[in-house]
């Protein structure tokens, strides 16, 4: 994810290898698993991550910059990955790698992923940066629709409206089935996968 996108501060980026902010982030998402966001505060966070309340607040003003912070390094890595994987590789291998990372960074951090979309309506930041995530995908799904063979432009049957139906069709379909079991999250991908594949005209 680029390092410009406007809900992380060029601050943020400078202190990407900060030891102390990296357990700040690791601690809130323990946090999410033991007791749930609402129920999270800024001093459990701290306490976790063996520092004060007054030092936390060196690196985060709020709870909620710490979540958007933990949702912003959960993507970016698999964002880096997928979009080499759909700028370089044939259609339908871009299409299998990107459902792979997807279920890896659900069977890894799933919970984070279920954070950000249940608090994309409420929390100004996460939601323009979990939009801005979906958007960069949206278009890395029509590039690989493209190479395909679907025609480019924005109508219902064009590939960057389809590109954003099956994004939006990913994220809630892996919402649901990483609550359940990793098998569910893996038989949900297959069915994303098939659904991509007839999509691009790689299958019947």
């Amino acid at each position: 994810m680029p390092d410009h996108h406007p809900a992380r501060s060029r601050r943020t980026t400078e202190r990407k290898g900060d030891v102390r902010e990296r357990a700040i982030l690791d601690t809130c998402e323990a946090l999410l698993a033991q007791q749930g966001y609402d129920a999270m505060t800024v001093g459990d966070i701290a306490q976790g991550a063996g520092i004060t309340r007054g030092a936390l607040y060196f690196y985060f003003g709020s709870k909620q910059e710490v979540v958007t912070a933990l949702v912003a390094r959960t993507v970016e890595h698999l964002w880096e990955r997928s979009r080499a994987t759909a700028q370089t590789e044939e259609p339908r291998q871009a299409i299998a790698a990107a459902m792979r990372r997807t279920v890896e960074l659900w069977n890894e951090h799933g919970l984070v992923m279920r954070t950000a979309i249940d608090l994309s309506l409420t929390v100004p930041e996460i939601g323009e940066l979990w939009s801005h995530t979906a958007d960069l995908f949206i278009t890395a799904i029509t590039a690989v629709l493209e190479r395909a063979g679907v025609e480019a432009g924005a109508e219902p049957e064009q590939a960057s409206a389809m590109a954003r139906a099956l994004c939006w069709m990913i994220e809630r379909t892996f919402y649901h089935a990483s609550q359940k079991s990793r098998e569910e999250l893996q038989k949900a991908s297959s069915t994303c996968e098939h659904i991509w594949l007839i999509s691009a005209g790689l299958i019947a």
